[in-house]
Parts: structure tokens; C-alpha cells; sequence
């Protein structure tokens, strides 16, 4: 079943892009929520003029995004974490936690754009932020015993 998106989605597309998946997951989820419509002619035109009206604006949200990465820059981040004598640390290290170091340091950018790889000791690990969708930025990430 082919889709028109109407916001951007996690692991299916973003907004404006004509996606297939499976007919159950656009039937019963995407097109109720009103994240995606079905991709008749009548909504590709209606899309292709959404884009091309939409272009320029557009590449200034690139050029945002681009200008945040180049702020972040090389940066490492601190998080710290209650750890074990093994060195593994309690619970895990969220992207809510590195959204609040990041937000510490002067960069508002929300957790849902922020992908955290498995965390179970202390250490230096990255994290990716997705800006836009043709802008990524790695963050370094350094696990820290927290201070008792």
C-alpha cells in the first residue's frame, strides 16, 4: 500500500514522502492518526504542490540544522550515572538525559531526535541526533560514576 506522509514518522519516512508499507499498519494506524493519506493521484498532485511551495523554506530548516550541528560541534557530553563495583552502571543513560545535557549547554533539541546506543558501563559511547533529514550529527557521550 503506497502513502503520502503528513509528518515525519521513525524508521518509515518523512513528511511529504511517498512510502509503501504494509496495508494494515496505513489502514488501521497511519491514515486514522492522520499521519499519512492514501497516495491517489489526486494527493500526489496535492503533495508535489505542497513541495514545491514548501522548497525554499525548506532549505532554510536545512541551514538551521546545519548551523546547530556546527554549534555542537565536536562536542562530549558528561552524564553521570549511579555504577557498581563491576563498573556496570544502574538502569541505563536515556536520550532524555543527554536532551538535558545538551539543553544544559545551550542547545534545545528534542529527545525524540536523539538515538542513544545501549549503555551498560561507564565509558565513551555516541549518540546521534537527527537535525533534518539530510542532517546528522554524532555526539560523544561520556559515562561518569556519579558523585555520592
Amino acid at each position: 500500500m503506497e502513502i503520502i506522509l503528513l509528518t515525519d514518522i521513525a524508521g518509515v519516512g518523512y513528511k511529504n514522502d511517498i512510502v509503501s508499507v504494509k496495508a494494515g499498519y496505513g489502514r488501521n494506524y497511519l491514515i486514522p492518526q492522520g499521519y499519512a493519506v492514501l497516495a491517489n493521484e489526486t494527493n500526489r498532485k496535492i503533495a508535489n504542490e505542497n513541495i514545491r511551495q514548501a522548497s525554499h523554506k525548506a532549505e532554510k530548516l536545512k541551514n538551521d540544522a546545519a548551523a546547530i550541528a556546527a554549534g555542537i560541534g565536536n562536542m562530549t557530553i558528561d552524564i553521570p550515572a549511579v555504577v557498581g563495583e563491576s563498573g556496570r552502571i544502574f538502569g541505563r543513560v536515556t536520550n532524555t538525559q543527554v536532551a538535558d545535557a545538551l539543553k544544559a549547554k545551550g542547545f534545545d533539541i528534542d529527545r525524540k531526535k536523539i538515538t542513544v546506543d545501549d549503555v551498560k558501563s561507564v565509558g565513551t559511547y555516541t549518540a546521534v541526533i537527527d537535525l533534518h533529514k539530510e542532517v546528522k550529527h554524532n555526539v560523544t557521550i561520556n559515562v561518569v560514576p556519579a558523585e555520592e
